[in-house]
């Protein structure tokens, strides 16, 4: 019990720190239950690799699980900015196109939906975390760390996709050179300035669309310090 109380102080002293891993949590039973599914429910044993935890829509989940554990400042507003840039922008942008949220079985479909909803509020909670505990200080510099952990993701995603594309089909983050683009607006891109362009585009357009949302915390925390 003592121990357990010194863990709570330390790592979680905070009630933010215990929602957070607690989301976490519930994500990461969600995700496991969910390749359960499809590796045994709908594809009778073999394991489906497109199906990888290792997309954008992912990486939520492993940040809320080790967030309590990284105490400096530093590391934890760019956590936080990943969270409230790229990941709300990965839960909006998902719906532009719902088509990659069905599946054959409907419990899947439904928490295709209720996971990319639950991304948006994530987004938001985590914007009001950041705002609680940092103000407008340093989100700039938040943000340039957040975009290096989205481009050392890419990078990974990349290393999956060449690595376990013998094994089936892999394109995680949506980058697998092996595949045509299928994003809405980059697929077309694709066809008139080929694949690879089109995916360093999509990568750009990735961090200028979080940053723009960045930008519409930094207003919304200059005006409520007004």
């Amino acid at each position: 019990m003592k121990l357990s109380r010194s863990v709570t102080t330390k790592y979680f002293p905070a009630l933010s720190d215990r929602l957070l891993f607690l989301c976490g949590l519930l994500m990461l039973a969600s995700e496991i239950w969910k390749q359960y599914t499809l590796t045994f429910t709908l594809g009778g044993g073999s394991y489906n690799w497109w199906y990888f935890p290792f997309q954008l829509c992912s990486i939520p989940m492993y940040i809320l699980l080790v967030y309590p554990w990284l105490r400096r400042p530093g590391i934890r507003r760019a956590l936080l900015a990943f969270l409230m840039s790229y990941t709300l922008l990965g839960g909006i942008a998902v719906f532009a196109d719902t088509s990659g949220l069905h599946y054959p079985y409907a419990p899947l479909t439904i928490h295709s939906y209720m996971w990319h909803i639950f991304l948006i509020l994530l987004g938001i909670f985590c914007g009001v975390i950041y705002f609680y505990f940092f103000g407008n200080r340093n989100a700039l510099r938040a943000f340039a760390g957040s975009t290096g952990l989205y481009l050392i993701c890419c990078a990974a995603a990349e290393v999956f996709n060449l690595s376990f594309d013998r094994f089936g089909k892999i394109n995680m983050f949506y980058i697998n050179p092996d595949y045509q683009m299928q994003q809405v607006v980059f697929h077309g891109l694709s066809l008139v300035i080929g694949n690879q362009p089109a995916i360093l585009l999509y990568i750009a357009a990735t961090v200028f669309g979080a940053f723009l949302l960045l930008l519409v915390w930094k207003l919304l925390f200059r005006f409520l310090l007004r």
